[in-house]
């Protein structure tokens, strides 16, 4: 019995495992319009940060160590 218990643990694992692998293909694919409408203004959240969030981290100040030259 061990062995059947083995097998369809296994087997399950196996569906889990392509069914997480093949999710991420399925969202991209089911998609049929763009994250950003470029018909419409964008919201005022993304007026504000710019349309894209990862450009670049200015919100902590300059650094307050000198370096010295070499």
């Amino acid at each position: 019995m061990s062995r059947v218990r083995n097998a369809a643990l296994a087997t399950g694992l196996v569906i889990f495992a392509g069914g997480g692998l093949a999710f991420p293909f399925y969202f991209v694919k089911s998609k049929n319009k763009p994250v950003i409408d470029s018909t419409k203004a964008l919201p005022p959240q993304a007026t504000f940060r710019g349309p894209y969030i990862n450009t670049g981290s200015r919100d902590i100040g300059p650094d307050p160590t000198n370096y010295p030259k070499s």
